[in-house]
Parts: C-alpha cells; structure tokens; sequence
C-alpha cells in the first residue's frame, strides 16, 4: 500500500517539494495538499507584476488544476487546518475532515506583519502576501488616489511601484536612514532612491509611525514626531511572520518558525517543515530560493536519495521594478576583514562594489548594471579563488571571455532562474533532448525567465556553450502556451487545414505536452474553434474562465458583480425599480453606477446569480466578456449645443450591432458628439468622433494602464458606413487576434496602415462583415440562454425521476 503523504500548504516551496518527490517516485506516496487559498499553486513572486500591470492572476499559476489531478493529488483548496495530532498521526480542517498521514509537511508559509499601532485594523489597511491583498489594492486605485506604503524594503517598492502603475500617489514611509538597508549599502541606496524619486516616487525616511486614524477607513497617519499624512490606503511591508501556530499546538519544537534539521525534520520524526515556517540552524527564510532547495533536499530525503541535507542558504536579492537593475549577494559593507572592489559611473548610474576577504568574494553589490550579478554570485558560492583574477575589469581574467567560462564552470545543480528554481542542469538537458534553439523555447519548456526575466542572459549563455556556432541569439519563437512551441497563427492555420473538429483533437494532432491542455491553450483554443467554425463547434463553457462560465465578474470575497445591458447608458423608470427590488430581495450590499454608465449589483451570492437575471428580466451587459463591454457616447446633438450628430443614437446602434460576439480580448467604443470628445473615444478600441460633415473614424485606443492614443482611421459620411467600418474592424480582429490581446497591442503588432488597406479594400471589408454576421447568429443571449439550459436540465431530471 501506498505511504500517505499530507502537506499543510499549497504555496511554492511546499508544492516545490512534492515536484521534486514527484520527479524520483511517483509510486510510493498517496499525495494530499490542504490549501486555505482558493486557488492552485501560484506564484508570489509575479504578484508585484500582477499589480503592476504586467501580467494577470491567471497567468502566474504554477500548477493548474489539473497537473493534482494529473499526479493523482488530492487537493483540498479553501480549507483551513485546524489541528495536528502527532501520536494519532491525523490532522483535521475546518470543514470537520479527518487525514490521516504517515508523514507530514508542515508548509504554511508566512503572513504579513502588521505594525501594532493604533488604528492598525481599520478598512485599508492591508499587507502584501496573496492574490486577496492584489485584488484589494487593484480595487482600491480604481476608487481612492492616495497610498502610503510602510517599508521601503524589496517588497514595500515593488508594492509602490505597482501602484503607481495603477494610477495612484504613492508616499513610501521608511524607519531608516536608506532604503534596502539589508541589501543595499549607502551609495546603491542612495541611487535606488533618486531613480525611484525621478519615477514620482515620493519618500519620508527616518520616519515612525505612531497612529493609523480614520473612522471606519483610514484617512492618514501620525508620526512620532507628531507629522502626518493624509491616505486611503496603508500597504504594511515592514516583514513577515511565519505560521506557526498549528505547529505549536500540536507541540513542535517552535521558536521564530518550526525548528527542523538539515533533513527539514521538526522535534516529531514523521514530521517535516519547509518553507517560511521553517527555521534551519536559527534563520528563517523569506526569499524563495533557499525555500525550494530546502524543499529539494527533503524530496531527496523522503525517496531515500543519498544527500547531505540542508545546510543554509546565501541570500541574493533582485528588484522587479523598471528602470532599477540592481543585485545584492553575501556581505554589503566593509569591515576590517574585508576589502572592496568599487567601479562607480556617476554619469551612465552604474555602481559595483564585491568585497573580498582571504582571496575569496565574500560580498557582492550592483546597481545600474547587474549583468554580473550571477557570475559574481556563483563564485561567492563556490568560493572561488580569485588570485587570477583582475580586479580593473570586476574580476575578469584578463584576455578571456569570463561570462563564457562563467556558464562552462557552472554545475549542473546551480540554479539559473532563483524564481522558479530552475538549474543549469535541467536547462542543458531540456536543450538537448528538446531540440530547442531560443530563450523563448527554454522559457517555455523549463519556465527558467518566465517571471522577473533577469535571469535572461546566463540562460542565453548556456543556450550558446551548449549549442555552439548553431545559436542564434535573435531567432525568436514563442508558442501559444507551455504545452507547444506552434504559435496562434501555426495552430489556426492547421485546425483549418486539417479539418480540426475539437479542442482535443487540436491538441492530440499537434503533438501538444499535455494531452488535457493548460489553463492558457484551453480557453485559447475554445475561442479559436468557435471563431473558425461558427455554425459547427459548440462552445465548451468548462474551457472559458470563471469569469464568463458564471456570466458574472468574481469578487475579492468570491461574491460576483451582475451588471445589465443599459444601451447608450440609457434605462427607464421600470427598470430602475426592478433593479432597486432585485437589490432589495437579494440583500445586494452595493449597486453602483459603472464607469461604463450602467448600474451594477456588487456582491451577488454566487447561488442567488440565476434567480437574479431572471428577477431582472434584463439582457446580459456582458460586463464579465472578451466581446464588446460597451459603447460609451455622450447625449450629442439630441441635447448638447455643441453635438454635430447623434452620438447617442449611433452609440446604441453600434451597440445592438456588435454586442455578445466573443472577440481575443474585450473591446471597448466611444462616440463622442463633437471634437471635444467627452466619450474619449481616442483612446478605446474603436472610437467615432462626429464632425459637421459627417464621423471620424479611429482605431486601436487604450486607456489602461498603458495609455494608448488611437491611431486615424478614415472619415465616413453616413451612421451605416460607420457600422460597416466597426464591423469589419472587429471581424478582422477576431480573426488575427491572439487570445488575450487587446486591440493596441494587435494594432501594433499587425501594423496600423495593414489594417488599414484591408478595412478599406472593399471586397474584403464586405466579406468580413458577412462572416461577422454569421458568426453573431450562433450566439445567444448569455443569461436567458443559462437561464433556458437550467430549466431544460431541471425538467429533464423531472421527467427521469
């Protein structure tokens, strides 16, 4: 019979470890995980990204549900351990379920530190550790301007900076003289700071917080020297505190985390900890690449490989903010031990210093340029002796190429990408036995660069020693997903050729890695199959995210937002009091005006949803969609002095003309009613601006995060002329899109005056509207539609009993 191996934690060193047992023995173990978040394994380092703007949620999972399912892992997501019992060998959860276990992993991670001070629990104020506090802050920029982050760490300026990115004033309040203080020395620092300053970044150092005040949210904080600041929002990036509260309870050796061995073993031999929680020889760990080698050397010790065990971790640090490249390892300042190598170029902003001691680098600090930053490293670790070296060029030998001898000297089991912890070993053998010939290749098949992406270089180095003359450092090729290096067009293009009928099918003939696809191919190729075969394919609503199988976005609290179709903005007296009733009987705590003019229900209880739409008796906003989310318009010459045509009226008809055809990404059209342009329509997808002599036509807009001005269209006489044109645009781009882009990065990538030759070829324009039309009419309204199929199925079940 097959060991029961439980694991407390679904977070990245403990899951790390089960890849690892994984990799040595799939036969021995019965895996089970428990996870309180209700999510896969993701990973927390992208999260700065996430709230930056750079990447999604769904886009930094590590392990999709269906790699538990894959390896045969029961997992248990939203549910919380309540209670270890060592002697009985069991724990049990919050849902009153019994485990039992032969061996257990104890990896619950860490939680923010909150400052104790007064005011500390008031609405808004939050740390920064999961998706809940990125969706939070992500939520809270959309409706308050002013942040204040405490901490001016490696985590608090990744949490600024993100910020910022989302449109807000940021204040970073630091307890000490220089930001970075454990990473960075005085020089560094004091270039970070100008850098950060020079983004709009603003600081007040040396500063410690008395008081949080508010009344029920917070409005700003008091300092010991009696100054303040005003605020909406307090992100705490002052430090972690690892969980261990379970581990004391069940009556484990614990001080500042659980005290393990270099077998990860805690004070109970069928116990093992790893992770934040853990502490090894005195320190506890909050950088993810000593978690995952303690998580290597506890897989190795549960398969019974031969090991030495863990025995601590030198810490290197990578901030992952643009414009500020900098790398700390080992020591940062000098002592009577030590001498330093310094190069400091004030004009270009670079700065290196590596302390030495006894021949050896004993420290390392870069700033500007930290493209020596892994070499450097490596020899810190090895402890390389550098009697050979020339310190003039940082450490070079002198007349050879030292990155070159850098990748040849590196071991197999050095680690390349610190955060997925990929090593020089698994990248070699994946080149070689995968024919792979790019960075893009081997970031897809080992996901080594696939999250900061600085680790860039030394894997283009390996690519180079590996393959010789044969490497080309500027072929370029990025598959769709992990599970294939064909790209969107190579993958339409077969599914046309070959007659493709089924997502499956797709995957099976193209030879994709993972037979059940991933959480990026799965809705990709849904979107793909029913865009190519409008009238054959039916929709899979299992491969389509969350968001549209429940027609509803999810909120922080798993709640989901309801927002109905209001054309042009407009409603009536009837609707509106239906709207107020629903609110009323559903104990809905908030309906809001959207900044799409509509009115949406916010925190709709994910059971109540159905009895919702029907209740409403109102068409879908499709708020939730990758289709057209909405046509903004100002009430132009039906009202306005200043309307030159009925932007209104137009906006509507466009509107009922393009609603509910899923598109690659949501689409968003303004009209505005004069040049003064109140519906913004020069930065949406498409946007319409009347003039006396008729409507100005602009495309590929986008007023996210990354502002883009749209690039000029054409001017039309006629409100048909400009439906044609809207049409014509959106086919085209349903039909070149990939899955996940929105139209300014298509525009940019298909070349404006390329979509401009063909929207205004017209045999092509008219061939694309038709395919447009038969395409929208396979659709269904998606509420009565879910509403009918629930009703067929609930009669079904009637008819069967």
């Amino acid at each position: 019979m097959k060991r029961k191996l439980v694991m407390i934690g679904n977070g990245m060193a403990g899951v790390r470890c089960i890849e690892e047992i994984l990799k040595r023995d799939k036969e021995t173990f019965e895996i089970t995980i428990i996870g309180d978040e209700p999510y896969p394994n993701y990973n927390r380092i992208m999260l700065s990204h996430v709230l930056q703007g750079k990447t999604e949620v769904s886009e930094i999972n590590m392990n999709d549900w269906e790699w538990y399912q894959k390896n045969e892992i029961t997992l248990f997501a939203s549910e919380k351990v309540t209670e270890i019992k060592t002697v009985e060998k069991i724990i049990k959860t919050d849902k009153d379920r019994i485990i039992p276990y032969d061996e257990l992993i104890v990896a619950t991670g860490s939680s923010a530190f909150i400052l104790p001070v007064p005011g500390s629990e008031l609405e808004g104020v939050i740390g920064f550790r999961n998706i809940q506090d990125t969706e939070f802050m992500i939520d809270t920029s959309k409706r308050y301007k002013k942040a204040a982050v405490i901490g001016g760490g490696l985590l608090g300026l990744e949490a600024a900076r993100g910020l910022m990115d989302r449109g807000m004033q940021v204040q970073v309040i630091h307890l000490m003289p220089r930001l970075m203080e454990q990473q960075l020395d005085s020089p560094a620092a004091k270039m970070l700071k100008k850098d950060l300053e020079a983004q709009g970044m603003e600081f007040l150092m040396e500063k410690q917080t008395a008081e949080i005040y508010g009344e029920e949210r917070v409005e700003g904080i008091t300092f010991s020297d009696d100054s303040s600041i005003e605020c909406d929002l307090v992100v705490m990036a002052v430090g972690i505190r690892p969980n261990v509260a379970l581990a004391k309870q069940a009556g484990l050796n614990v001080n500042r985390g659980i005290v393990v061995n270099d077998q990860m073993q805690t004070s109970v031999p069928s116990v093992y900890a790893v992770g934040e929680c853990a502490e090894h020889n005195g320190i506890t760990y909050g950088l993810v690449a000593p978690l995952y080698e303690q998580g290597l050397e506890l897989a190795k010790h549960l398969t019974e490989e031969k090991t030495a065990g863990y025995h601590g971790s030198i810490l290197s640090t990578q901030l992952k903010v643009a414009g500020c490249d900098l790398f700390s390892g080992g020591k940062i300042e000098e002592d009577e031990s030590t001498d330093a190598i310094i190069v400091q170029d004030q004009f270009s902003g670079v700065y290196k210093k590596v302390l030495v001691s006894d021949n050896k680098v004993v420290g390392v600090v870069l700033y500007g340029d930290a493209s020596d930053g892994t070499r450097l490293f490596s020899m810190l670790k090895k402890e390389t002796d550098i009697s050979e070296f020339t310190s003039a060029a940082v450490l070079q030998k002198a007349g050879e190429d030292a990155a070159e001898e850098m990748i040849a000297e590196m071991s197999p089991d050095e680690t390349v990408c610190g955060c997925n912890g990929v090593t020089k070993g698994t990248i070699v053998q994946a080149i070689l036995e995968q024919d792979l010939k790019s960075f893009e290749e081997v970031k897809i098949c080992t996901k080594a660069g696939a999250s900061c992406g600085k680790c860039k270089g030394v894997v283009e180095g390996i690519l180079s020693h590996t393959l010789g003359d044969s490497f080309d450092p500027t072929a370029v090729k990025t598959g769709m997903c992990g599970c294939t290096m064909l790209t969107r067009d190579e993958v339409v293009e077969e599914i046309k050729e070959k007659g493709l009928q089924s997502p499956r099918e797709v995957r099976n003939v193209l030879g994709f890695a993972n037979e059940e696809g991933c959480h990026v191919c799965r809705p990709a190729l849904n979107y793909y199959m029913r865009m190519i075969r409008p009238g054959e394919y039916e929709d899979d609503k299992a491969s389509r995210l969350v968001n549209e199988r429940m027609n509803g976005n999810i909120q922080n609290n798993g709640t989901f937002s309801v927002v109905p179709r209001m054309y042009g903005g407009t409603t009536t007296g009837d609707d509106l009091i239906r709207l107020g009733e629903v609110a009323n009987k559903y104990n809905v705590p908030l309906v809001k005006i959207t900044g799409a003019s509509r009115v949406g229900l916010y925190g709709v209880k994910k059971e109540d949803i159905p009895q919702v739409w029907e209740d409403l008796g109102m068409r879908s906003g499709y708020a939730y969609s990758k289709s057209l989310r909405n046509v903004k318009s100002c009430v132009g010459a039906q009202f306005c002095r200043f309307g030159t045509q009925d932007s209104l009226g137009l906006g509507i008809r466009l509107e009922k003309e393009l609603e509910m055809v899923d598109t690659p990404h949501k689409m968003k059209i303004g009209v505005s009613g004069c040049p003064r342009n109140c519906a913004e329509a020069l930065t949406k997808d498409f946007g319409v601006v009347c003039v006396e002599n008729g409507f100005q036509l602009y495309f590929g807009g986008n007023g996210g995060t990354e502002v883009r001005e749209c690039d000029s269209f054409t001017t039309v006489k006629t409100e048909e002329e400009v439906i044609t044109m809207a049409t014509a645009y959106m086919q085209y781009y349903r039909e070149t899109g990939i899955y996940n882009e929105r139209t300014a990065p298509w525009v940019d990538r298909i070349g404006a005056e390329n979509i401009k030759l063909v929207l205004l070829n017209e045999k092509q324009n008219a061939e694309l509207v038709e395919r447009f039309h038969h395409a929208k009419n396979t659709y269904e309204e998606a509420w009565n539609s879910t509403l009918k199929n629930r009703k067929e199925k609930e009669m079904y079940e009637i008819v069967k009993k």
